[in-house]
């Protein structure tokens, strides 16, 4: 369905000028263009043959909605800061240099970044390509195909849940930020009633080490291990006597991060945006002194480099790579709707192509940073434990952050307190910017299905139902709770419905619309490496991580603790509801086709995309029409096999 250019046939995608200009020119009328000053370069001039379109100096206004305006972003970097901010995270900071150290070290770099070049750069690219061409969230996307909107839907369930526990593990940050200014760190050292077998953590012993390990007790605990466990999560043992009460500290700490969050998100983009700035760029100061006091502690190379060093034969395990997909799924936030959320509030004409790759490369340098530094903290605290065992000082899950690290912090010779306080700022100030991200997501779904609704309104509520589910994660029990939903509501649903996406994209509405779609909005032709990614290597990809998931499930558990029968029934209730929106939704899509269709003629009807699938603006709509009504007329006259569609959608 591309269009020709001087007359000739051709599969390459060009655009016709006469509809749509050219759109790398300075003189072309952007829909949704923001607003330039008064100057001579800001002059609005119609593209040729196409007259003046209304909305083309103003915010893009709703699909289907001719004369609503819809917010945009204040500028391009905004949008740009805004996606470091949610995409750069705790998942870097926090989960990758541990997931490298179980799964082969500086081996798992390698597939790591190929997972990143097969799987997270295109579908990030993807994500921001249907939110800036539509100008819609993650659920009116699916315009393109009624039929599948439940993905949607599934992903703003599964984007609910990760941000209410996400917003708890602020809370747990907040708190550890505020002790971090008392004359002594309240985790370096052992209370009475942990007994014999704690271990300060700010202290040597009289041997001028603290081993982990005493002759006399056996393997001994930190104080900073006991300090969470007792003193911040107040953690059972098991939940099957109930989960407790909420932590009043927590509760506070809580309450002020969804206040933070509400703030930000206050004004929608206008305010999120001016707070990206800050929430982008602050962690990387951090970083980098955190980076030059790390390394220059005793046995911080020998961290590095036990981080840098292959175990090759890690290669050879499907685990490392199910690990290495997962990492960069999760830290780059693709396939939960945010991506594409922020994109539909961009300008018509913005160069995604470069944002994408900056993003995607950032990420990943950032992981890799942040590895550095804490495998050099982590030698440093192998160091002083006097072994060369790395593994042996570290603890999994939340203990990451909330053990290791405040333990390390305390065995430093200088300041303690400036390095902790740093520390857990920098963590607070990228979780924020992922919740920020993750929030505005479902703010721009119900806004975008409620329109008469204010923005501080439904800002208000999320708010507010946020943190009163909250409240369960900081209970005696919450880890438990957390560990159960973290799995069978947002893991496992975003995994599956991440395959229903890319085959609704790549497959229904297909890569070869989806590629005429890119070059009628920037100008830019796709590559056969995304084509290929998009059609082929990436769905399958996450369709053998989805199968390796279910062939060697086992019971969920956390820690020694296996969870009640009923409760695993429960959690897979709640994944069949999640990934089962794509059929509940898919109903009233059919049901909404013509009523004198067949039943068949109407399902098939439901896959097409809505008349009004397009650009936001009118007049560029009507443009987008005339483009793609002359590629179908050239589409009339090529072969029709099954096969040669498959091969014309990927390359055609």
């Amino acid at each position: 369905m591309e269009v020709t250019a001087n007359n000739n046939n051709n599969n390459n995608g060009h655009l016709n000028q006469a509809f749509v200009g050219s759109l790398n020119a300075s003189t072309i009328s952007i829909p949704g263009a923001y607003k330039p000053n008064d100057s001579s370069n800001g002059k609005k001039v119609s593209s040729p043959g196409s007259g003046a379109a209304p909305g083309d100096n103003q915010p893009g206004v709703e699909a289907g909605q001719q004369g609503k305006q819809r917010a945009s972003w204040n500028n391009d970097i905004e949008f740009l800061m805004s996606c470091i901010a949610l995409s750069v995270g705790l998942g870097n900071v926090w989960r990758f240099p541990f997931t490298a150290l179980e799964n082969g070290g500086g081996a798992f770099v390698i597939p790591y970044l190929i997972v990143l070049v097969l799987v997270g750069k295109p579908v990030y690219y993807l994500e921001m390509l249907l939110g800036q061409f539509s100008s819609r969230g993650s659920v009116k996307v699916y315009d393109f195909s009624p039929i599948m909107r439940g993905i949607g839907y599934g992903q703003v369930l599964a984007t609910g849940i990760v941000s209410t526990y996400y917003a708890t593990l602020m809370a747990l940050t907040l708190r550890y930020f505020v002790d971090s200014f008392y004359p002594t760190l309240p985790w370096s050292y052992c209370r009475a009633e942990w007994g014999p077998d704690c271990l300060d953590s700010g202290l040597e012993d009289a041997s001028g080490t603290s081993s982990l390990v005493n002759t006399s007790s056996g393997v001994r605990t930190t104080s900073a291990e006991f300090y969470f466990t007792n003193i911040i999560l107040r953690e059972k043992s098991s939940i099957d006597d109930g989960i407790g009460y909420p932590s009043w500290s927590l509760a506070v700490a809580l309450a002020v991060a969804w206040l933070i969050i509400a703030g930000i998100m206050f004004k929608g983009v206008k305010s999120s945006g001016k707070a990206s700035y800050f929430l982008a760029l602050f962690p990387y100061l951090v970083m980098f002194v955190l980076l030059v006091r790390a390394l220059s502690l005793p046995g911080a190379f020998d961290g590095v480099l036990y981080f840098l060093r292959p175990q090759w034969h890690k290669l050879l395990e499907p685990q490392v790579w199910y690990a290495a997909v997962t990492q960069v799924f999760f830290s780059l936030a693709i396939c939960f709707g945010n991506i594409i959320m922020y994109a539909s509030y961009n300008r018509f004409g913005h160069n995604i192509y470069r944002d994408a790759n900056i993003v995607t490369t950032l990420d990943t340098f950032t992981s890799l940073l942040s590895g550095v530094i804490i495998f050099g903290i982590l030698g440093n605290l192998a160091h002083e434990n006097n072994t060369s065992d790395i593994a042996s000082v570290v603890n999994g899950g939340p203990g990451l952050a909330f053990i290791s690290y405040p333990d390390a912090i305390a065995k430093f010779k200088v300041l303690p307190q400036l390095f902790s306080v740093l520390f857990f700022l920098m963590l607070f100030v990228l979780g924020i910017g992922s919740n920020v991200g993750m929030a505005s997501c479902l703010s721009t779904v119900i806004k975008d299905q409620f329109g008469h609704l204010k923005n501080w309104t439904i800002v208000v509520g999320i708010a507010l139902v946020g943190y009163f589910l909250g409240l369960l994660y900081i209970t005696p029990g919450g880890q438990f709770v957390l560990n159960l939903l973290d799995f069978f509501g947002a893991t496992f649903v975003a995994l599956v419905l991440a395959i229903f996406e890319l085959v609704a994209i790549a497959w229904i509405y297909g890569v070869k619309r989806l590629c005429r779609d890119v070059e009628f909005m920037i100008g830019i032709k796709t590559s056969l490496y995304y084509r290929i990614c998009w059609a082929v290597i990436t769905p399958l990809l996450m369709l053998a991580i989805l199968i390796y998931t279910l062939v060697l499930y086992e019971p969920l558990k956390y820690k020694d603790y296996t969870y009640q029968s009923g409760v695993y029934v429960f959690g897979w209730c709640l994944s069949a509801f999640g990934v089962g929106q794509v059929l509940f939704w898919a109903i009233p899509a059919v049901r909404e086709q013509p009523a004198h269709l067949g039943l068949w003629e109407r399902i098939r009807k439901a896959f097409e995309p809505l008349p009004n699938w397009g650009p936001s603006d009118p007049q560029t709509l009507k443009r987008y029409q005339l483009f793609v009504q002359e590629g179908n007329a050239n589409a009339l006259f090529r072969p029709s096999s099954i096969w040669h569609k498959i091969y014309d959608n990927i390359f055609g």
